[in-house]
């Protein structure tokens, strides 16, 4: 006759098959976080620490951006060819206490690229946590009205600068153990638009530049997107905002019913470069009102 104590089902170790299921789910649960914990986690919305290579970063969007990772924790380090105007954007943050330095710097010119490259990897260590590929320029112009100089000119500071760019920054992203590239694309290279085709190229190639190298460098633990914006006030739309008939077109396409604002546009690069973005690599992200989505939707 069997007693009730061998009726009881056992593992391999010989304990109860309960007692092991009791057991087993102590120990899930000391290493499994529900949702409520993660988003909790210290620093998943956070840039404190952070280190960022901000090109561009005293004027417009590029400004934004800078003033928004500060604000999130990050130390950034910012460039443009503009001596005084950088001289002058330093001197200000300075007086705040604004943990942000820079140097001279036209990128569309390879040695300058590399210099600036070897005194970010001085002033950081040898590594870096974000790059910012923001600055770039526009020759609103048709196919046929484009020199070859002003070809040459947009692709060396939109795109050729970018690439070389994420090449150099490479392995103190790589050093970093978790980096970030945002590219500042447009929409223009998302859709047709009066900006020129050449501009529209520039920022076309971006974005499939972030998909590969979204999926070559994930071993390295480097995330890459594209952030696409709409029309955005700032010194590059100034002249043709001051066209009330275009800017007006321009709003009644927008679902939205305005123009962007550079905030607009760098909390959506801060987001990216946060932990909170961990899973997001190789996407080309339109901020632009729904400009983009609105075939035709009259008000």
């Amino acid at each position: 006759m069997m007693s009730v104590a061998s009726a009881v089902p056992t593992n391999h170790a010989g304990l109860p098959a309960n007692k092991n299921i009791s057991l087993t789910y102590k120990m899930i649960s000391k290493t499994y976080k529900s949702p409520g914990e993660k988003v909790r986690e210290p620093g998943r919305w956070s840039l404190q620490g952070k280190t960022a290579l901000v090109t561009g970063g005293t004027r417009g969007i590029g400004r934004s951006v800078v003033e928004e990772l500060v604000a999130l924790g990050a130390t950034v380090y910012t460039c443009s060819w503009e001596e005084e105007e950088l001289g002058q954007c330093l001197k200000e943050r300075e007086a705040r206490g604004v943990p942000v330095t820079g140097s001279i710097c036209d990128i569309s010119v390879q040695d300058q690229r590399e210099r600036l490259i070897r005194d970010v990897t001085s002033r950081f260590g040898g590594k870096l946590d974000i790059l910012v590929n923001n600055a770039g320029i526009a020759i609103r112009k048709s196919a046929m009205e484009h020199s070859t100089e002003e070809y040459s000119v947009l692709m060396a500071t939109n795109l050729e600068s970018a690439y070389h760019l994420c090449l150099l920054a490479h392995p103190l992203l790589k050093a970093s153990g978790s980096g970030s590239i945002v590219f500042i694309s447009s929409i223009a290279g998302v859709v047709a638009l009066f900006s020129g085709p050449i501009y529209g190229m520039t920022k076309a190639s971006l974005n499939q530049l972030a998909k590969n190298l979204a999926c070559e460098w994930a071993k390295d633990n480097i995330r890459i997107n594209s952030v696409a914006p709409g029309y955005i006030s700032t010194s590059l739309t100034e002249q043709m905002f001051s066209n009330k008939e275009l800017k007006d077109n321009i709003v009644r396409r927008t679902p939205v019913g305005r123009v962007g604002e550079p905030e607009d546009i760098s909390s959506m690069v801060a987001f990216l470069c946060m932990p909170g973005s961990a899973y997001i690599t190789g996407q080309t992200i339109m901020v632009d009102g729904g400009m983009t989505i609105n075939g035709f939707y009259p008000k």
